[in-house]
């Protein structure tokens, strides 16, 4: 147990919220700051599906005495277990990538479901359906239509800093996001969502996820049945609410002692 900076590794390239989210949600479950490392010198992984780095890193072995957690992290498409021996599995996102990793585990959870718990208070929710799209959807003239026509459609920037998209997404009644983790993120706050055709973004880490809260996930809803979607959203509580609760409880129970703040004992 250590008060020092916890080093984490994200994806940090350019802005995108679910990245810079993993910052804010280790933080909480560790009890203490988190700064960015490069893979090299991380000492845990976690949100996002950057299992690629952690396999590009570590392939040929480890770098030090302990090895580097992975914490609820996936992956975007299948990737060789050639580095699995050299990492510390403690939880994975879903059964997809343990399956592909050859893993044998039941201990799931995308750490970006304890958002709720980490940011805390929020505002009242509004009468509004967030939209969460993937930057380059931006441009598609079907959304611009749709956001035209819908007022109670609300467009959410997730290019903004990572707590207020958080904030944003808490005070709508339902979200339709493409990206994963405005669903995730939903889901942490308990608020009914639809995925969003992600179009040319691969699908896998959708039902991975899906899968490890037990959630049934049909086909996307297509840009050009926004509006026509709008009257039979689902409402209500979430019938996946117990897988959700199952896979945050995970998160924190398997969050390593070893990198707790010392207040945590």
């Amino acid at each position: 147990m250590s008060d020092a900076p916890l080093k984490l590794y994200w994806w940090n390239a350019k802005p995108n919220f679910g990245d810079e989210l993993s910052r804010l949600v280790t933080a909480h479950a560790a009890g203490r700051a988190v700064v960015h490392a490069p893979p090299k010198q991380a000492e845990i992984f976690a949100l996002g599906s950057i299992m690629q780095f952690v396999r590009r890193t570590f392939r040929g072995g480890g770098f030090g005495v302990e090895r580097p957690v992975i914490w609820g992290t996936g992956m975007m498409k299948a990737i060789g277990p050639d580095f699995v021996e050299a990492v510390e599995i403690a939880v994975l996102r879903g059964p997809i990538t343990a399956s592909l990793l050859g893993v044998q585990t039941e201990k799931f959870g995308d750490p970006g479901l304890l958002t709720a718990e980490a940011i805390g208070e929020t505002p009242e929710r509004e009468d509004r359906i967030g939209l969460i799209l993937h930057h380059a959807q931006l441009g598609d003239p079907r959304v611009k239509d749709a956001l035209d026509r819908e007022p109670r459609l609300h467009y959410i920037d997730v290019q903004g800093a990572a707590e207020d998209v958080c904030r944003e997404i808490a005070t709508c009644a339902h979200v339709i996001s493409s990206s994963l983790h405005g669903l995730i993120v939903a889901d942490s706050f308990g608020i009914p969502n639809t995925w969003l055709d992600p179009m040319d973004h691969g699908r896998m880490k959708y039902y991975d996820y899906a899968a490890s809260v037990g959630r049934a996930l049909p086909l996307p809803l297509r840009h050009d049945e926004i509006v026509d979607a709008l009257p039979g959203l689902p409402g209500g509580d979430l019938p996946y609410a117990d897988g959700i609760a199952r896979a945050k409880e995970t998160l924190m129970t398997e969050f390593p002692a070893r990198l707790r703040g010392g207040s945590q004992g």
